[in-house]
């Protein structure tokens, strides 16, 4: 059985609830995303770049889908407890898929920005939404078509033209339930010509005991001469699985930095499709995984160079130990007419076991003369004389190692635009590369901050 059935069936059988906890905007894509769904078989495993993704499988399960809106009895503010230090941030709650509204974030925002539920600005700035929303994303992709079918919320950035925002934005995603759990979102990220935002999105899972699946598609537009930085950890269990398709549309003269970030996780599937729409345009693509016990992470990427003078520079990193298997597929195509390019792709692991595995296939496809263009890999173990002679220095050999781990991930956290998340971002990986538990339990939150300034 076609695990997409259920959902369709899903959607068939509740259609009005659905969309009476919806928007107009969102249901009136549902369709197309029907007619996509119902005439699509899942790729299977091993199939082009699904080497080691099995969506059918992460799909298959008896997920619960909280198309009621029945609302979770969780309180945000005193249960979540992850944040950055030195790193003061405009906060915004997902509680599984449903909107933590927040009144006093939202007044914390400048002139000029729009920060809160997908559902709310559809109602509020339809024209704006309806310009981007569903417009960027690819509906035959089925992660896509299978979150229109089924989103009811999620978050809506929009950053008006020549607008520059000093404080970032967090976006925290937390799945806690009692019962299996899927949870569809939905990002719009709207960065107008000559505005200026950073974004950091965090995924949370609280209850390790629980199969949960995040499901997500992200849509981004920044525009002529814009910059947009975008920061995407998780943070999550061995029981959580998460489908998240991200697509950005570049406009000349852009700069945008993508880093994706995987602590802790399950079952990862990351896509990251991106194209340039104008001249002169750059962007920073980043990655990293740390990969342990039976953990999956996959990332996949397509940037495409349909415009010239543009500048692309890509790094994934992974280290992958004990039976966990890491995989890493990236193309760079650069169209005809594409003059001048310049875009640059690394995947470079760590495996640490004979039991790990690890996949890697960068590839470039060039329609233009004119360019430079560059692409390798590279996987092996730990430098044994380097943990040699660290050791004859008085280093333990369990330190040597996790030292040397910790300086294999340096490039890719030394590329974050933000230092306070930089700094955070080494602790956190010194403490992941140390067998310690996740980062979410041991470290203050923006959001207890703000219940201790209002008990005072």
């Amino acid at each position: 059985m076609n695990a997409l059935t259920q959902y369709i069936e899903l959607y068939n059988g509740h259609k009005a609830l659905l969309e009476g906890n919806s928007a107009r905007l969102l249901n009136d894509c549902r369709e197309g995303a029907l007619r996509v769904l119902e005439g699509m078989e899942l790729p299977a495993k091993g199939s082009e770049n699904y080497e080691t993704t099995d969506l059918q499988a992460m799909l298959a399960p008896d997920y619960g889908v909280n198309i009621a809106r029945v609302p979770i009895d969780v309180n945000p503010a005193a249960t979540f407890h992850c944040g950055v230090p030195s790193l003061s941030t405009a906060l915004f709650l997902m509680v599984n898929d449903l909107y933590a509204e927040s009144d006093s974030t939202r007044e914390e925002l400048p002139e000029g920005v729009w920060a809160g539920s997908l559902r709310r600005f559809a109602g509020e700035h339809p024209d704006v939404a309806a310009r981007y929303y569903g417009k960027i994303a690819d509906i035959n992709n089925p992660v896509v078509a299978l979150d229109t079918l089924l989103a009811q919320d999620g978050i809506a950035i929009w950053v008006r033209k020549g607008y520059r925002i000093e404080k970032p934005l967090q976006i925290v995603n937390i799945l806690q339930n009692g019962a299996p759990l899927m949870a569809v979102r939905r990002l719009l990220i709207v960065v107008e010509d000559d505005a200026e935002v950073k974004i950091l999105s965090c995924d949370h899972t609280q209850n390790p005991d629980v199969d949960f699946l995040a499901l997500q598609t992200i849509e981004m537009h920044v525009g002529a001469n814009a910059t947009l930085d975008f920061y995407d950890l998780e943070e999550s269990t061995e029981r959580t699985s998460r489908l998240s398709a991200l697509y950005l549309s570049q406009e000349g003269g852009s700069n945008v930095m993508i880093d994706g970030i995987t602590l802790y996780n399950g079952k990862t599937r990351n896509e990251f499709h991106t194209v340039f729409r104008g001249a002169d345009a750059r962007l920073h693509l980043y990655g990293m995984g740390i990969e342990d016990r039976r953990r999956r992470l996959d990332n996949y990427s397509r940037i495409e160079h349909a415009v010239g003078h543009c500048n692309t520079d890509e790094l994934f990193k992974y280290v992958v130990d004990d039976e966990a298997v890491g995989a890493f597929a990236g193309l760079i195509l650069v169209q005809p007419g594409a003059d001048g390019t310049e875009a640059y792709q690394s995947n470079r692991n760590i495996v640490g076991t004979d039991t790990a595995r690890m996949f890697s296939k960068p590839q470039l496809e060039i329609y233009d003369d004119d360019v430079k263009c560059s692409h390798g890999t590279a996987t092996g173990q730990l430098d044994e004389m380097q943990v040699f002679y660290m050791r004859t220095r008085g280093i333990p050999e369990a330190t040597a190692k996790l030292l040397l781990k910790q300086a294999f991930m340096a490039d890719v956290i030394d590329g974050v635009r933000l230092p306070g998340l930089k700094e955070r971002l080494h602790m956190l990986v010194e403490r992941r590369f140390a067998g310690e538990g996740g980062g979410c339990s041991n470290c203050r939150s923006a959001c207890a901050d703000r219940e201790e300034e209002k008990e005072s």
